[in-house]
């Protein structure tokens, strides 16, 4: 009888372990259902709706193309992106505007390799240091004499208003499967690339970034040359290339200071290219190597080739091949906010968006860039 009960006393003091073991599972599961709806409320913004997307700026570009884009309801867009009414337009949502450059990258080539400053002002100055300050050498209690000061050059940057004007129907506007934020981009992208890649090359100044062909040229070394003035080689030949053109894309290239032929690049047309790859060496190899993986850019002399349509074909007088560290030598100074104009009443049934960017550019370094000049 005695074992009978202790045996029904165990099995009960069991039965409350189990129970609280299961009560201890339920409130711990309870905490976590509790952290998890906190965790989403922390998440949701104001007004009670989730971000769209995961992203901070979701409810902003969502506005901007959905409010505004398709349906051209701009009270709503200022509301809530707080962008303001402007000559050009409204700016663009920092998402898009990171597309148009992924796109401006992509296309232009020398920006691809130039420097590219983001300003906040049209009149953007940079000081360069053309002269550095002299240095010398004493003994432990010598006395130290001044030396000379470094001497300066302010560079500002021409700039211009570029601009894109690409149409959509609005019955693709109000197609919901219609991507308007990445067929903007694209439109805009590809427009500004085409203008600004030529205004890099040959621009003229004058409300458009000044190119570095256009600045003033000389055969003299780099230190008989004056601030601004891009050293050339000739060719040897009043129309074309050498007898011996490797000779002289040598000199090219040893005209570049060390420092600068590190991250230095050729830059040319595709029909100078196609010549320069048919040029060989004396011992019959070829000038030109194509790159030995996949995505790897060709080489002239062991340094990348870039090219750039707009850059002149070999003809008397002209500059088709350029050499240097665009990086230190050219710089592109931009606003970084695009804006955009809808209009829909000039081209009906179409609506056009009139997109604008102030872009600059000008040589930084003229002692970083070479040319070669087909001349004598």
């Amino acid at each position: 009888m005695d074992i009978e009960n202790s045996a029904e006393a165990l099995d009960a003091s069991f039965d409350i372990v189990a129970r609280q073991d299961a009560a201890e599972g339920a409130l711990e599961a309870l905490r976590s259902d509790i952290a998890e709806v906190k965790s989403r409320l922390e998440r949701t913004p104001r007004g009670g709706r989730p971000a769209l997307g995961g992203a901070a700026g979701g409810i902003e570009v969502k506005s901007f193309v959905d409010g505004f884009l398709r349906q051209g309801r701009e009270a709503e867009l200022k509301s809530l992106s707080g962008a303001v009414a402007a000559d050009g337009g409204y700016a663009v949502p920092r998402e898009i505007d990171e597309k148009i450059a992924a796109v401006l990258r992509k296309i232009s080539p020398i920006r691809q390799i130039a420097q590219v400053v983001q300003v906040g002002t049209a009149g953007y100055r940079k000081l360069i240091m053309t002269s550095g300050s002299a240095s010398g050498w004493v003994s432990e209690t010598s006395a130290r004499p001044e030396t000379t000061a470094p001497k300066f050059a302010e560079i500002a940057p021409p700039s211009g208003e570029l601009y894109a004007n690409p149409s959509a129907s609005q019955a693709m506007l109000d197609d919901a499967m219609f991507d308007v934020e990445t067929w903007l981009a694209s439109e805009i992208g590809a427009e500004f690339a085409r203008a600004e890649a030529a205004a890099f090359v040959g621009g003229s100044g004058t409300n458009q970034p000044k190119g570095f062909l256009v600045a003033p040229t000389s055969n003299a070394a780099d230190a008989a040359r004056a601030f601004g003035t891009l050293q050339f080689v000739a060719s040897g030949n009043a129309t074309g290339f050498d007898t011996s053109p490797e000779l002289k894309l040598i000199d090219l290239v040893h005209s570049l200071k060390s420092a600068h032929r590190q991250g230095a690049v050729f830059v040319m047309n595709t029909a100078t290219l196609a010549a320069v790859r048919k040029l060989k060496a004396a011992d019959g190899s070829f000038l030109w190597q194509p790159g030995l993986m996949e995505g790897a850019p060709a080489r002239l002399l062991g340094y990348p080739v870039i090219e750039a349509e707009d850059m002149p074909d070999v003809a008397a007088g002209n500059f088709p091949i350029a050499f240097g560290n665009f990086r230190n030598g050219y710089l592109i100074a931009e606003r970084s906010a695009t804006k955009i104009l809808r209009d829909p009443y000039t081209n009906k049934p179409f609506v056009n968006f009139y997109a604008t960017k102030r872009v600059g550019g000008q040589v930084l370094d003229s002692e970083a860039i070479k040319l070669l000049k087909i001349s004598t």
